[in-house]
């Protein structure tokens, strides 16, 4: 859904109001980033209670009972004067919740809602992210095995080479994908929350509360941890957990990054080979200037995007790199910007990945043609193979192909003809006109590529896939 912007004064992020997908856009949306905030001060407070501290039931109901309640007026007002976002929701809370405003935050330092807050929700973007990424994996699967037995050309440095199939080629892609969700997974499965540590890390705060009690200290971190759906905390910390959490998880967004450039640089590529084009609707312009034109913007638009994220990547490592001692909150702007802004880019890449998977058209004469002007030169490797077995010359047979070769590939490319170059050979060798159709069948030389295909998606990918619903190949909508 596109962003309204009435007014049309001011910017709005392209990536909430024509990239990203709604519910990634909402999951860095200011009601959940502050009711998380309010979940984690509740957690608080019940913890707080259960452990001995004066704090009563009635208040932490009233807590609950303004979680999802926020006054962001009085917020915003009380910022400005203060200068400081944790004390203006703190006291906008209090202003609601009049009974527990003296108890609201007790023990905690800022950190604690906020890295708590962005754990928790790169946690869900993460996990929204790793199912969109097994129903691209479904799709190209579907896509894979419905080719897997087709022929084309293989190209090494652009030039072609040994014949793989087009769903081979497209289990490359699939192969990215799947480690993509391997690792975006994992790390949701697997962050740490800061916890309950305090001003400097040392829990300090929260010792003197439990008249230094340090049993229940670490039991206030445990059931705080559990309130809100963790088992795991940093073991240590400073005031923030550290850096290199943010680096890692906006490094696994660069790696998806680099699947969707790769996939869409060889779709790009194919496209202008006129072999295999992504989804063109009919009432698709493709030049303002040029009507013919049939440009692969969906291709183009996720290599654009998915720039951004790797380049945005470094920006977390420069932050753990540079953090001084317990903090500096030399990192709290930048993160606030790239963070939810290269989730949401990732959002939208893979939506775009899937949107095309669902719609690829492969134009199977274009690609025989291609390969009718290149294979035989590669049914030479097996002719001449086959000659030295039976006694021939390997020097002098190799020669006889080479000039050939040469002579072939002139005809082909000065003069357009039809590669001619078994018929050149065809004395020197021994071929009959059935042996020459026969070495130009190209299934001959895609060796095992359709089984490899058959073996990885029955292997690794049913597994992903067979517990999504049954819309997994469905394609998906673009915003614009």
């Amino acid at each position: 859904m596109m962003q309204e912007n009435p007014s049309n004064e001011i910017y709005v992020n392209p990536l909430v109001s024509r990239y990203a997908s709604r519910e990634m856009a909402r999951i860095f949306s200011p009601d959940v980033k502050f009711s998380t905030w309010r979940r984690l001060w509740i957690a608080l407070a019940e913890a707080e209670r259960e452990l001995g501290l004066p704090i009563t039931e009635a208040q932490v109901a009233e807590l609950k009972k303004y979680e999802h309640d926020i006054n962001y007026a009085e917020a915003e007002a009380r910022e400005r004067e203060v200068r400081h976002d944790v004390m203006a929701h703190v006291h906008a809370y209090g202003l609601q919740a009049k009974r527990a405003a003296p108890i609201i935050h007790l023990g905690a330092t800022s950190a604690y809602v906020g890295d708590n807050t962005d754990i928790i929700v790169m946690r869900d973007a993460l996990r929204l992210l790793g199912e969109k990424l097994a129903r691209l994996c479904a799709a190209l699967a579907d896509f894979a095995m419905r080719y897997r037995h087709l022929p084309t050309l293989g190209f090494t440095h652009f030039q072609p080479a040994q014949l793989t199939t087009v769903g081979k080629r497209a289990s490359l892609w699939l192969q990215d994908v799947y480690y993509d969700y391997l690792d975006v997974s994992f790390l949701a499965e697997s962050l740490p929350l800061l916890g309950v540590k305090g001003t400097t890390g040392t829990q300090a705060g929260f010792l003197k509360l439990f008249h230094g009690d340090e049993e229940k200290v670490k039991e206030l971190e445990r059931l705080v941890v559990n309130k809100v759906g963790f088992s795991e905390v940093v073991p240590l910390s400073g005031q923030t957990y550290t850096r290199k959490i943010d680096s890692k998880v906006l490094s696994v967004l660069s790696g998806v990054a680099q699947t969707a450039s790769k996939m869409t640089n060889d779709i790009r590529l194919l496209q202008s080979m006129k072999e295999v084009e992504e989804p063109f609707e009919d009432k698709q312009i493709g030049s303002s200037a040029m009507a013919y034109k049939r440009n692969p913007m969906r291709s183009e638009r996720a290599a654009s995007l998915a720039r951004y994220i790797m380049g945005v990547a470094g920006v977390p490592a420069a932050t753990a790199a540079t953090q001084w001692f317990e903090r500096t909150l030399d990192d709290s702007a930048s993160r606030r910007i790239v963070i939810p802004e290269a989730f949401m880019a990732a959002d939208a890449v893979v939506g775009i990945l899937r949107n095309i998977s669902g719609g690829l058209v492969v134009h199977e004469q274009t690609i025989r043609a291609h390969i009718m002007r290149e294979i035989p030169f590669m049914a030479t490797e097996d002719l001449l193979m086959d000659a030295v077995e039976k006694g021939g010359d390997r020097q002098k047979l190799h020669e006889t192909i080479r000039i050939c070769s040469m002579e072939a590939a002139r005809v082909v490319n000065e003069e357009g003809r039809p590669n001619d170059l078994l018929d050149r050979i065809a004395p020197t060798f021994g071929l009959t006109e059935g042996d020459i159709e026969g070495l130009l069948e190209p299934s001959r030389y895609i060796g095992r590529s359709a089984s490899q295909v058959e073996d990885f998606v029955e292997t690794r990918i049913r597994p992903i896939t067979d517990r999504l619903g049954e819309d997994t190949c469905a394609g998906t909508e673009l915003n614009v």
